[in-house]
């Protein structure tokens, strides 16, 4: 596989350089995260064997060992890379245009349940990404919702996240 799929005319967005020290340095940051809670729970060998942060703890310093290297490639070693393109900044519109969707999808789920927060994301989705009618994304949207309401809710009788701010079906009785 080509290490730059990008076309030769986008714009670059960010570099390969700057990505490997943006990932090294959260992956450095995730794994001090997780050194500090194995040491809160015991990570040494106790009388009876491991405590319950003996391996994550030295699992979580392989984990920074390995992205302190990558980092300190990506800063010394391989300036050369500075050049290369990670992402276009066409491509990385696209990506953007489904990922911050799904973020706020994300959110809306734990504000306003996952059946009202569905039928928004379907239908904003298939009319501004797929030009679909407005009452077919609407009725696509509905179906689809009330259709998982029915499975999850009636048949299986596992309830799924109704909202924790406001329950926007709970005049219809769903609470």
């Amino acid at each position: 596989m080509s290490e730059n799929t990008n076309s030769p005319q986008e714009e670059s967005a960010i570099s390969v350089r700057a990505m490997d020290i943006i990932t090294a340095l959260l992956f450095i940051a995730l794994g001090l995260v997780v050194v500090i809670g194995s040491i809160k729970l015991g990570a040494s060998w106790g009388s009876d064997g491991p405590e319950a942060g003996y391996f994550p703890f030295y699992i979580s310093l392989i984990f920074i060992i390995s992205s302190s290297i990558t980092l300190y490639q990506a800063v010394v070693v391989d300036k050369k890379k500075e050049t290369e393109s990670f992402v276009g900044k066409e491509s990385l519109k696209q990506v953007l245009a489904v990922l911050l969707p799904a973020i706020i999808f994300v959110l809306g789920v734990q504000l306003i349940g996952i059946y009202v927060a569905s039928t928004l994301y379907i239908f904003i989705f298939m009319v501004w990404l797929g030009k679909y009618p407005l009452l077919k994304a609407l009725a696509v949207a509905l179906g689809v919702s009330v259709a998982l309401y029915m499975m999850f809710e009636f048949w299986f009788q596992i309830p799924l996240p109704h909202g924790s701010l406001i329950n926007p079906l709970e005049f219809i009785g769903v609470n």
